[in-house]
């Protein structure tokens, strides 16, 4: 159950870091080209905290596998917005 939680939670965090990581970031010289890795590596981070606190086992297993999840969540909000912006259809 805890693991169904961790999922959920960084696929949440993925979604919701595209779009701050984009707000903070664009416009700037050198933004345009870090959105995706600054919005990848936050929820990684995010989820090896997580992970640190919701699995079981030594620390730092759990906090690679949070990290991992997070960037899996952040694979997945990256998915959800090409959708939302392009459609089914694709560019």
């Amino acid at each position: 159950m805890r693991i169904l939680l961790l999922v959920v939670a960084l696929v949440v965090v993925g979604c919701l870091a595209l779009p701050v990581s984009a707000f903070l970031l664009d416009g700037t010289d050198t933004g345009d080209d870090l959105i995706l890795p600054v919005q990848v590596v936050v929820t990684a981070a995010v989820g090896a905290g997580l992970g640190r606190v919701l699995l079981d086992g030594p620390s730092r297993r759990r906090a690679l596998t949070g990290a991992g999840i997070g960037v899996l969540g952040a694979l997945v909000g990256i998915a959800v917005f090409f959708v939302l912006l392009n459609g089914f259809d694709g560019a």
